[in-house]
């Protein structure tokens, strides 16, 4: 949408060019060249579609009614990231963790390898908490973390706030291969 938006305010720009305005005459080496200049003043169009604000952690203050990321209170378990020629998995990949714990995944080889959840596994309640717990910019999708691009990058996940339930999580590059788990969080 935010694309539509500029290249709409762009054909305007363009458009308003094309409208004519103060034109001049140069000669050089007996050939005229002519130049229009337009000048165009346009006000920002009003929206009040969602899509065109500024993404969660670029600096804008939370929406009214956002949730805040809830920091790890308790301690971090490690997962590893791997791809090799037993295939690519988590280790572990079925992990249980108390509220308030975070994991840590650690991309060892086979990368690159993301952590997400599957919206449609995630109950609508708990996402909101979850998604803001993910830390990251949410390119790749509300409940997805960041390409770990480099062996040793590490990634990690609160479990604050987030209530007791079995969450499926994967690696979306390599989910068609297997790589999923399971996380309880008790």
């Amino acid at each position: 949408m935010q694309v539509i938006g500029r290249a709409l305010l762009a054909s305007v720009f363009v458009l308003g060019a094309c409208a004519g305005g103060e034109k001049s005459s140069t000669k050089t080496d007996s050939t005229a060249v002519t130049s229009t200049t337009t000048t165009t003043t346009a006000a920002p169009a009003a929206t009040t579609d969602s899509s065109m604000a500024a993404p969660a952690g670029a600096g804008a203050a939370p929406a009214a009614g956002a949730v805040a990321a809830a920091p790890a209170t308790g301690k971090t378990v490690e997962v590893k990231m791997l791809g090799d020629e037993k295939g690519y998995r988590f280790e572990p990949a079925n992990i249980t963790v108390k509220a308030g714990d975070a994991i840590k995944f650690t991309n060892v080889s086979g990368g690159p390898h993301s952590v997400g959840f599957d919206p449609a596994k995630v109950p609508p309640a708990v996402q909101p908490q979850l998604g803001a717990n993910m830390p990251g910019d949410h390119s790749m999708g509300a409940l997805e973390g960041p390409m770990l691009l480099q062996p040793n990058e590490a990634y990690t996940v609160s479990f604050a706030k987030v209530p007791a339930g079995t969450y499926d999580y994967h690696c979306t590059p390599h989910l068609a291969l297997g790589m999923k788990g399971v996380i309880t969080v008790q």
